[in-house]
């Protein structure tokens, strides 16, 4: 019962009683005829034709439009560190958005280890149960091995949407803040304040995108080669970004005369370094809940502005990227979700606000109806162009 519980007549508390997900049989058992269909002794038929033909899960299971969404909770939302058990809200969550925003059922999993190899090893013998595994609030910079070795191993799309989805869903805002203020990909000066999952995504798909000039900085500085301490994945990071315009320094240092700044570290930017930037700036502040920069402030120092909060105008929301990008990799029964897929997906999105574009609209909603099936179409398509599809 609702009212039974310890934080009853909390909306928050009576909305999450008894969970937020339920399973729900697909089809109606309500005599002997359909229980025999549906169980013993029929089920044995389609057993023995899929031990035949591995294949026919494609057909008569639930395995190709089902992810597994898959945590060991060290890095959840704003809250870090909070372990298994407190991650499953969160994931619960997540499984109701592939659901309601892209029809893909989802099963949350919430593992009790922080090992990397235990944890490729449990999914690896889960993968057979499902049709992709998205990873979620799995500490950097474990989330990179695991991820690729994850995407080398299986051949149903990996996808870590707290690297790709705010990437995807960060360059479809960012192109068309470039519009706006008649910019060009590949003269823009781009400074993203951050180098863990998000950070390192966000950098390499506007790299794919043709942003050249770009400066990424962790709590040390600007990732450039010169530096000692930087991780494999740092390093590689800074070859290929802040080396190309021999950036390097502080925060202050990478600020000044940049063009956009894109945070998603959390910390606050003082505003005498927002003052530093170009004119017509853009300023995307992710951080949750608070912004690395307000927006009555951004907007003193910039034109456009976006956060990743719902009470503020251009919601930087990964739900306008992962159940679409997973619905079009599952309709075309994907092999993996490749960088052309993202970009895709980004470019459909920014494309659905066309002529309402403003400094207030660079985003669609999530509710925007139109949302899901543009992402899903673009991603089905590049899929392939890209040599995934199997259908």
């Amino acid at each position: 019962m609702v009212d039974s519980h310890p934080f009853a007549g909390d909306p928050v508390f009576d909305l999450h009683a008894g969970g937020k997900m339920e399973t729900v049989s697909t089809v109606a058992l309500t005599g002997k005829d359909e229980l025999s269909l549906a169980y013993t002794p029929g089920v044995a038929r389609v057993c023995e034709a899929i031990a035949a033909d591995p294949g026919l899960t494609q057909h008569y299971t639930w395995v190709p439009n089902t992810v597994a969404v898959v945590t060991d909770g060290t890095a959840v939302l704003g809250l870090g560190d909070i372990g298994p058990a407190a991650a499953m809200p969160v994931m619960e969550g997540k499984a109701v958005l592939f659901k309601q925003f892209g029809g893909v059922d989802a099963v949350p999993i919430c593992l009790a280890t922080t090992d990397v190899e235990e944890i490729i090893e449990t999914v690896t013998r889960l993968a057979p149960s499902f049709g992709g595994i998205n990873l979620e609030d799995i500490s950097a910079p474990r989330c990179f091995e695991i991820e690729d070795r994850l995407k080398a191993m299986l051949d149903i799309p990996v996808f870590h949407d707290d690297q790709h989805g705010t990437a995807v869903v960060a360059l479809a805002a960012l192109t068309n803040a470039l519009r706006l203020t008649g910019r060009e990909a590949a003269t823009t000066r781009v400074v993203i304040s951050g180098a863990g999952a998000a950070g390192v995504a966000v950098a390499k798909i506007l790299l794919g995108a043709g942003v050249r000039d770009l400066a990424v900085l962790d709590r040390q500085g600007v990732l450039n080669s010169r530096r000692a301490d930087l991780t494999p994945v740092k390093a590689a990071l800074a070859e290929v970004t802040a080396d190309t315009f021999d950036r390097s320094g502080t925060l202050a240092d990478a600020m000044a005369g940049a063009d956009v700044y894109l945070g998603v570290s959390g910390g606050t930017v003082p505003e005498e370094i927002l003052a530093e930037m170009a004119p017509d700036a853009i300023i995307f502040g992710l951080a949750n809940p608070v912004p690395e920069v307000l927006p009555e402030v951004a907007r003193r120092y910039a034109r456009v502005v976006a956060t990743g909060r719902s009470d503020f105008p251009n919601q930087i929301n990964n739900v306008l990227a992962f159940p679409g990008i997973f619905r079009g990799a599952f309709d075309v029964h994907a092999s993996a979700i490749t960088e052309g897929m993202k970009l895709a997906a980004a470019g459909a999105l920014a494309d659905l606000v066309g002529a309402d574009l403003t400094e207030e609209l660079i985003i669609p909603s999530p509710f925007d109806s139109r949302v899901g099936p543009a992402v899903s179409f673009a991603v089905a398509a590049a899929a392939r162009r890209d040599g995934v599809a199997r259908c």
